[in-house]
C-alpha cells in the first residue's frame, strides 16, 4: 500500500469532528505552502516581469482606483 493510499484510508476513517479539524489544518497547510512558493518565486525574480508590467500600466494611466 502506498503512502497516499494509507493517508486516504486514514482520512476516510476520521469522525466528523476529526475530519473538520483535519480540513482546517490542511487548508492552513496549503496556504502556508502557497506563501512559501510565492516567496521563493519572488526571491528568484520570477515575478519581476509581472510587477513591471503592472507598474507600467499604472504609469500609463490605464488603471483606476477601487
Amino acid at each position: 500500500m502506498t503512502k497516499l493510499e494509507q493517508i486516504k484510508r486514514s482520512i476516510a476513517a476520521l469522525s466528523p469532528k476529526e475530519l473538520k479539524a483535519f480540513a482546517k489544518w490542511f487548508e492552513e497547510f496549503q496556504a502556508d505552502m502557497w506563501d512559501m512558493q510565492i516567496e521563493a518565486d519572488a526571491k528568484a525574480g520570477r515575478l519581476d516581469k509581472l510587477a513591471e508590467q503592472a507598474l507600467a500600466e499604472v504609469r500609463a494611466g490605464r488603471t483606476r482606483p477601487q
